[in-house]
């Protein structure tokens, strides 16, 4: 989905001034939204790649005025009401309604928590050989889709090399658009750093790319 959430290669947004000993909360509230965050993801009722793909719809103006805490609240409260995990009447009054028997939630312990903050394994076991091997030369795809999608739109329609084969891994586009795993092989893809930026960027920089199978082809646009 091309939103304003894929920010790579834009314009216009000045240099990344990056904060010298920046603290890993700027205010003490931020720390309750990522332990509620975890706390939710660990219930299994979405996983990151929805999570993300709630994040993209989020209105240009409003992602661009709230600070990366802020987005990742109004992202949980609407992904959970997307979801059913409170109803808008609970989440307006702060008071919870009756809990449906059909989908019991089991509390998160204090021995759980850290399970909670471990990332999740990904990869996956199937059957086939990867389409590529590591020298072969690619190029991605030139996606259009409403979807989520994690190619970014400055490596769409650019030539690179497989320097490696990541394995077998769930595909965050097939899991946002029809709720299926449909794991896809994994590829680093180098690319000059002409190719991505322009002829104007030192000669010396490359761009490194995690890319599923599905993104890319061969130069002869097989």
């Amino acid at each position: 989905m091309d939103s304003i959430h894929d920010l790579g290669g834009m314009d216009g947004f000045g240099p990344v001034r990056p904060e010298h000993d920046e603290p890993v909360f700027h205010e003490e509230w931020e720390g309750s939204v990522l332990g509620l965050q975890r706390s939710i993801l660990y219930l299994g009722l979405w996983n990151i790649d929805v999570f993300r793909h709630a994040q993209e719809r989020i209105r240009p103006n409003e992602y661009l005025s709230w600070s990366y805490y802020e987005r990742w609240t109004h992202t949980l409260i609407a992904t959970a009401l997307e979801r059913g995990l409170f109803s808008d009447e609970e989440f307006r009054s702060g008071i919870a309604g009756a809990v449906s028997s059909s989908a019991p939630l089991v509390p998160l312990t204090s021995r759980d928590t850290d399970k909670a903050f471990v990332r999740g394994n990904f990869e996956r076991e199937g059957m086939g050989e990867p389409r590529f091997c590591v020298g072969d030369m690619v190029i991605t795809k030139e996606l259009r889709i409403p979807g989520h999608t994690r190619l970014p739109r400055y490596a769409r329609d650019k030539i690179g090399t497989i320097i490696a084969i990541r394995g077998r891994h769930v595909f965050p586009d097939a899991v946002v658009s029809h709720g299926k795993e449909d794991p896809q092989w994994l590829y680093t893809v180098e690319f000059e750093g002409s190719e991505i930026w322009g002829e104007a960027v030192d000669s010396t920089v490359s761009n490194l790319i995690d890319a599923f199978e599905p993104y890319l082809l061969r130069p002869e646009y097989d």
